[in-house]
């Protein structure tokens, strides 16, 4: 097992690593819209979208793979209002349509948007 960590995605908020390599696959944590410099959040859901992408993104190739190489996600909004906006986005970035699950919570931590984890081969 190799524990992920990047500068170019945020560091974890709690007990967590940003990732895990295990046996050619990569599994990302849940990856919300902190831009890894600033430590802020940007404002609106597309932003929001674009940020946890690139998040995800930056792990992935810190691991080797990459955006085209994931079979799985998860993603979760904190209003189901925002699922076609947020699918215009995600669309842009994981082109392979991976498998999907996309709900609805009632809240994300520091009051974001959005969330997207992924699992992806090497």
């Amino acid at each position: 097992m190799n524990a992920l960590n990047t500068k170019n995605a945020p560091g974890a908020i709690g007990p967590y690593s940003q990732g895990f390599e295990v046996n050619g696959i990569v599994y990302t944590s849940g990856q919300m819209p902190v831009n890894p410099e600033t430590g802020t959040a940007p404002e609106g859901i597309v932003a929001q979208a674009k940020q946890s992408c690139q998040n995800v993104q930056a792990i992935l190739e810190s691991a080797g793979s990459n955006m085209e190489k994931v079979f799985k996600t998860t993603c979760f909004l904190a209003d189901m209002a925002d699922f076609a906006v947020f699918n215009e986005v995600y669309a842009g970035y994981f082109v392979s349509k991976p498998a999907r699950s996309c709900v609805a919570v009632k809240a994300l931590p520091k009051g974001v948007l959005c969330e997207i984890e992924a699992i992806a081969v090497k």
